[in-house]
């Protein structure tokens, strides 16, 4: 799967506006081929001048903001800085260790910066703690596999994969990557996947997700070319629609949690709590069900 600002942007908006997970960077082509990740070079040159010294300055301007360092961490990745990726998101987990999505990024750093081993030890560390706050967590999942296969629990890690396929909305940026890898991977030690990723049941969209306007195909090929606070603008009109969704049927349980996980995406802690306590206070009957959904998150 392609690693770099083209698919990362355009995935991370994606997920907004599906109110689903953080995105899946899947580079397990690069792992058994070496450091080069496939897809178009994101050279220094190609890449938005303001990108890194922007949000750099946005780290010194506040150092303790987790949100800042998980952009820089994502701005250094792109640029294939692993270890500059790898610094940036250990200061982002340093000031927010309850976002799963800052941890399985930070074990993906850490295993592209990697020099000689392909799971080190510290990565997998990152993924376990990323999986012990959301067992959802996509990208967590994908190299937890990843390290099954590593280890020669190929059929393991094939059953892995398809359990992710299962929950896998249709059409998500990397549902056809994965797809690939348990093609690739079963090819590569003659397992027969094919029937088997046929019969996988992808879950069908929510209803609360074919009621927000998600980005279209053609916002999400524009939003390639985009800077990061570009992409932000439009995932914060993307959260902006949702929210006058919800003022109008402030009943929608399910809004309110995808609300919830929006505004944890863009690092923004105290709206995604002030939308806990307004889901609370619209829907009492389902408190239960709200603060549990959003204490995975470390929203409370």
């Amino acid at each position: 799967m392609e690693s770099g600002k083209q698919t990362q942007g355009a995935a991370r908006l994606a997920l907004i506006g599906a109110a689903a997970i953080l995105a899946v960077s899947l580079v397990y082509a690069a792992m058994r081929g070496g450091k080069e990740a496939p897809g178009p070079d994101p050279s220094p040159s190609a890449a938005p001048a303001e990108s890194v010294d922007a949000i750099e300055a946005r780290t010194r301007a506040a150092p303790t903001d987790p949100a800042a360092w998980a952009r820089l961490g994502e701005a250094k990745f792109v640029q294939r800085d692993y270890p500059g990726a790898v610094a940036a998101y250990e200061r982002a987990v340093q000031f927010d260790a309850r976002a799963p999505g800052y941890w399985s990024a930070l074990g993906e750093a850490r295993v592209m910066a990697s020099e000689q081993d392909p799971m080190p030890p510290a990565a997998l560390d990152a993924f376990d703690r990323a999986i012990k706050l959301d067992a959802k967590d996509p990208r967590a999942r994908y190299f937890l596999a990843v390290a099954r296969d590593l280890r020669g629990d190929h059929d393991g890690a094939i059953a892995d994969w398809l359990a992710l396929l299962e929950d896998t909305p249709p059409g998500a940026p990397w549902e056809a990557d994965l797809k690939r890898t348990i093609e690739q991977v079963g090819r590569i030690h003659k397992i027969d996947v094919a029937s088997r990723i046929a019969a996988v049941r992808q879950p069908a969209p929510s209803i609360a997700a074919q009621t927000v306007p998600g980005p279209s195909a053609e916002q999400l090929e524009a939003a390639k070319g985009m800077t990061p606070s570009q992409q932000d603008q439009m995932a914060q009109g993307m959260v902006a629609s949702l929210e006058a969704k919800l003022k109008a049927d402030p009943s929608n349980v399910e809004g309110w949690l995808m609300l919830i996980r929006s505004r944890t995406v863009l690092g923004e802690r105290d709206k995604a709590a002030q939308a806990l306590r307004d889901a609370v206070k619209a829907n009492p009957g389902a408190k239960a069900e709200l603060e549990a959904q959003a204490g995975v998150l470390g929203v409370r």
